[in-house]
């Protein structure tokens, strides 16, 4: 087969989904034609929608190939750029995404990504040009819509922020088993409403107090769809009517209208000055409290406190490797304060790491959220980084200290704040320096703990 019907072979099957198969024919086109520039440049993206190890520094490989034998094809400048992006290689990413635009200045795609570097540079302003010039050119272009949503998220600039984040489509597989219509923010007059679970399990956590928000706005009846780890604790949540597994039937309801949960802050205008945050609004088990209380060291007066820790999220997050420490011995300085009784909450990876500082650890003994919530709901303080149990402790009014990375701060958590409003009074934020680095926010970690530990 000559090389350029193989070449249309494997981009064929590119499209449909078929990687590995549209990789096999690029590289026997590649083989027969070794200067097909656009060859190379679709084995890139074979190569990217595959992922694996090393899939993105071998695509790159492919663009820069491609580029070798004809520097003209502006398409392969933006997917080098968005590649180097993943790589964190953000000079050279500038640099594609630059000569992309030289190329073809109305290429919403390169100005999207010129955006994208430039929000993972810091350079939000210029960022925010991009995005919207993308958007000039193609207003639906839903990419850019989404990384202006995080940008004004992020800068606490929510009436745009929650309506360019519609733009997402996370809930687009449940959306294909509704048979009600989408509620688009109109009174609800006894309407009973699906809310469907969305994102991760932090995410149900923080936005889960806005059922009763739909209760507040007349809804009848609400039933939440809800990850299975969670359905024990979210019983607990004011204003839900039925629980759900996402594990469960959906043909056994049925609802006058739907929404995805992440869309309530947008249908309930929220600001920053009118967050919804009525702590605890998530409440522990007696029993279970009972049934944990004698796994945790004794706490009293003059017994020291009890601080739980975690220290890893779910490293299949696109942003673990910056938001988890990299062990347990991150944390080693705060072995050093007298008065603590330190309780790894760690489960799933790191869960098997341990220190002789440690008083105890329970986290292959939590079966559930449910669990979790009896064992916080009797600390005196979470020290966690970004992940669920940050959420879950926020939602139950516990004393919570957060390390949050420099590179890809999450925008719940907004800019330059040591506090959080989605939990006052009970989240206290410690943040990476410019540059990132763990050891000046553990330094500032001891600091503050022993601050605590003097004032009793």
């Amino acid at each position: 087969m000559p090389a350029t019907a193989l070449f249309h072979q494997g981009t064929q099957l590119l499209t449909a989904g078929d990687a590995a198969g549209a990789e096999a024919c690029l590289r026997q086109a590649i083989a027969l034609a070794p200067t097909l520039a656009e060859a190379h440049a679709n084995l890139g993206l074979a190569l990217e929608a595959q992922g694996g190890v090393g899939a993105l520094a071998d695509a790159v490989a492919c663009y820069q190939q491609s580029i070798a034998h004809n520097p003209t094809l502006p398409q392969t400048y933006v997917n080098l750029g968005g590649a180097l992006l993943l790589l964190r290689q953000l000079m050279d990413a500038e640099l594609a995404c630059a000569q992309a635009l030289r190329l073809q200045n109305d290429d919403p795609d390169a100005w999207c990504n010129l955006g994208a570097v430039y929000a993972r540079m810091g350079l939000e302003e210029e960022s925010e040009d991009c995005c919207r010039q993308a958007l000039a050119l193609r207003a639906d272009h839903a990419k850019a819509r989404f990384n202006l949503a995080y940008l004004l998220l992020r800068q606490g600039r929510w009436e745009e922020g929650w309506q360019q984040f519609e733009s997402r489509d996370w809930y687009a597989a449940l959306a294909t088993h509704m048979r009600c219509a989408r509620w688009q923010g109109e009174p609800l007059a006894g309407r009973s409403v699906l809310v469907g679970f969305e994102a991760g399990l932090g995410d149900m956590l923080q936005f889960g107090r806005y059922v009763a928000e739909l209760k507040k706005r007349g809804a009848g009846r609400v039933t939440l769809l809800c990850h299975p780890p969670l359905k024990r604790l979210l019983a607990t949540l004011p204003g839900v009517d039925v629980l759900l597994g996402f594990d469960e039937d959906l043909s056994i309801g049925a609802w006058d209208c739907w929404t995805p949960l992440l869309s309530l802050p947008y249908h309930c205008q929220t600001r920053l000055d009118n967050i919804p945050a009525p702590l605890p609004y998530l409440r522990s088990e007696p029993a279970l409290r009972a049934q944990w209380a004698a796994r945790l060291p004794a706490t009293g007066l003059h017994v020291g406190l009890r601080v739980g820790l975690v220290w890893r999220g779910n490293p299949r997050f696109e942003n673990d490797a910056e938001r988890s420490l990299p062990s347990l011995h991150t944390l080693r300085p705060l072995a050093a304060l007298a008065g603590v009784h330190f309780i790894s909450l760690q489960k799933g990876a790191g869960e098997g790491e341990s220190a002789p500082w440690l008083a105890t650890a329970l986290g292959a003994e939590l079966h559930d959220f449910a669990d979790t919530a009896a064992v916080i709901d009797q600390l005196d303080l979470l020290i966690t980084v970004d992940t669920a149990v940050a959420h879950l402790a926020g939602a139950l009014g516990k004393p919570c200290w957060v390390l949050l990375p420099d590179y890809l701060t999450d925008w719940r958590w907004l800019t330059g704040r040591s506090d959080s409003p989605w939990y006052p009074g009970a989240v206290r934020l410690f943040r990476q320096p410019a540059g990132g680095g763990w050891e000046p926010v553990v330094a500032e970690l001891v600091q503050a703990l022993q601050s605590r530990i003097d004032k009793g």
